[in-house]
């Protein structure tokens, strides 16, 4: 009998501890929490980037702040619906998938998450399509090693469009501004400002739309890498993203979305330029164009890039305005910073889970108990001082638009 005994301990010791919990395995644990983590990165998405899709809008008075925000959140909601091609890149692109551990990519998403965080407390719009790529590459290089890192993905989805994609929308809308307001030369400003308002209504809904279809999708990508390197999901040839994950994005974004980054919206709302209707209708139909047409060819592109881009360009393009090159140099900085700070922070909270061992389920649950913690003192710290919806509009919303020529 004791020889039983002895044998069954010897097995139990001896066991996986993947499967010590009645078909619970620590896999499956590291997976939750990993999608738990990518949802709330999903939702910080949401409210960093919410100036992309309505910032000019708030700003000239077209809607009031927190209607903005909700159409902007309804909308993106259904983009993360029209295609998961942005999706399947970040997937199968940018990192070795058979190399990925669920490990890794809970540390690029705090790696993301913490950038996140920190930009938006400055007001800073940086990119948050980057702080995710950067933090899985970041966590990949220091778990799997360079090797792990698919180069040649990187460098042409990820860096080339990081750079074109700016400056293209920037020149557009220079040139659409310009000619825009040539266009109204002959028109009363007060008269042809009220019917661009109700343009921008569009424009901005485009934009949000946009948003959803391309940034929605990272998380999703993310999600699915998790499931593949967990064996929950084939990433092969026949590859796609379950419903569940597709709806559980769209939420947290459009939810993200609706509490509105008030930081980052007065930032790129009042302080690049100060935007007048016809002005920040020319950026936004540019940057939606840019977006849509990002997300139809898989390119995991910065919308916040694009919109950025397009804000400052229509500031010099239209007569008389002038942009703030210190504030454009701040947002290029942060821009700069946010691959390679997302990806060193995403290798340190690797390391840090990596002491407890590379299939226990102890150091994520650590670090997702003091990442609670952290953004509970960061949102006490917020209240005490709030940026208010408010303060991100430059001109009150007049009646509807009746353009007449001037002198008629």
């Amino acid at each position: 009998m004791s020889d039983l005994f002895t044998t069954c301990e010897r097995a139990l010791c001896n066991a996986p501890q993947t499967h010590r919990f009645r078909g619970v395995s620590t896999g499956d644990v590291i997976v939750t929490l990993v999608v738990v983590v990518a949802l709330v990165f999903d939702f910080t998405n949401g409210f960093h980037d919410t100036a992309n899709a309505m910032a000019t809008t708030i700003a000239t008075g077209a809607l009031r702040p927190r209607v903005a925000v909700g159409i902007a959140a309804v909308l993106n909601f259904a983009g993360a619906f029209i295609s998961i091609t942005v999706a399947a890149t970040v997937a199968k692109g940018i990192v070795d998938a058979q190399a990925v551990t669920t490990t890794m990519i809970f540390a690029g998403l705090i790696g993301a998450i913490v950038w996140n965080l920190v930009t938006w407390w400055f007001g800073v719009p940086s990119s948050s399509s980057h702080a995710l790529i950067g933090g899985m590459i970041g966590a990949v290089v220091a778990g799997a090693g360079a090797s792990a890192v698919q180069g040649d993905g990187v460098l042409s989805s990820v860096i080339i469009p990081a750079v074109i994609a700016p400056v293209l929308a920037g020149v557009v809308a220079l040139g659409a501004t310009a000619i825009v307001y040539r266009m109204i030369r002959g028109y009363a400003r007060d008269r042809a400002e009220r019917g661009f308002r109700w343009a921008q209504v569009a424009s901005s809904s485009m934009v949000a739309l946009a948003h959803g279809t391309n940034d929605a999708q990272k998380t999703m990508g993310v999600i699915s890498l998790a499931l593949i390197a967990n064996g929950n999901l084939s990433g092969g040839a026949d590859f796609s993203v379950p419903t569940w994950v597709v709806v559980s994005c769209a939420t947290a974004i459009a939810l993200g979305t609706f509490m509105g980054g008030w930081r980052i919206i007065k930032t790129l709302g009042t302080k690049v330029t100060e935007v007048r209707p016809p002005q920040g209708f020319s950026s936004e139909e540019v940057a939606a164009t840019v977006i849509l047409a990002s997300s139809h060819f898989g390119f995991p592109l910065s919308t916040t890039h694009v919109v950025s881009g397009a804000v400052t360009g229509s500031g010099v393009g239209r007569p008389g305005a002038q942009v703030d090159w210190s504030v454009a140099r701040r947002i290029v900085t942060g821009w700069v910073l946010t691959l390679p700070s997302a990806g060193l922070t995403a290798a340190i909270v690797f390391e840090i889970t990596d002491i407890f061992g590379t299939d226990s389920a102890v150091g994520p649950a650590a670090v997702t108990v003091i990442l609670a913690i952290a953004c509970f003192f960061l949102w006490r710290a917020n209240k005490a001082s709030q940026v208010e919806p408010e303060e991100v509009v430059i001109s009150e919303p007049e009646p509807a638009p009746v353009l007449e020529p001037v002198g008629v």
